[in-house]
């Protein structure tokens, strides 16, 4: 469906404000920067920033969405006789492909790592960061049991897509803390998602 002029215009006022928001914390820091600093310098009304993000931390997740989005694509067009794991691992691709392709958040390395940091940092972060991730494993998990009723159940359907994710967020802090390259921790936590993919080959 193409897109209308309504909706162009807001996406472009989103991407805005993010690219407005990512450019000051890097200049002075994300706690001493302030909404209405953001709104001053993208040349918007305070107003105009809520109706895009309820809070400050939302715009460092602008591309939450996209996640939904992907895992809602990738279990639309799965074969019948796709397996559990292959799916996880399907899932994972797609978002890190829409990530890198269709992300408002900028692409540039420091502003990755700048991003990574204030997760592992700031405590308001950090709790968005774990409520993003929370209502995602639960969202794949719900759609996963919808997916095969047969072979999984509450239980087990968690199980599996904690597991994927957990030994991503684990891999990527490992390597977020060995001050590795937004390249390499993308592989670390594409091995780590291998490693567990493994173990769910029984399913």
């Amino acid at each position: 469906m193409e897109e209308t002029r309504r909706e162009r215009k807001k996406r472009q006022t989103r991407q805005l404000l993010v690219a407005t928001a990512f450019r000051l914390f890097l200049e002075q820091g994300y706690e001493q920067t302030t909404i209405a600093q953001i709104t001053a310098a993208a040349d918007v009304a305070k107003k105009t920033f809520f109706n895009h993000f309820p809070t400050k931390e939302d715009v460092l997740f602008a591309d939450a969405e996209q996640y939904y989005q992907a895992t809602n694509e990738v279990i639309a067009e799965r074969a019948p006789d796709e397996r559990i794991p292959d799916l996880l691992l399907r899932i994972y691709d797609r978002v890190i492909t829409r990530r890198l392709a269709d992300s408002p958040l900028p692409e540039n390395a420091e502003a990755i790592n700048e991003l990574s940091k204030l997760v592992m940092t700031v405590p308001a972060v950090q709790a968005k960061a774990l409520h993003v991730m929370f209502d995602l494993q639960q969202t794949i998990a719900e759609a996963l049991l919808k997916a095969y009723p047969d072979l999984l159940d509450p239980t087990t359907a968690a199980a599996a897509v904690g597991s994927v994710m957990g030994a991503a967020q684990a891999a990527g802090i490992a390597s977020l803390r060995e001050g590795h390259s937004a390249e390499e921790y993308l592989a670390s936590t594409r091995r780590a998602i291998d490693i567990a993919i493994q173990g769910l080959r029984s399913l």
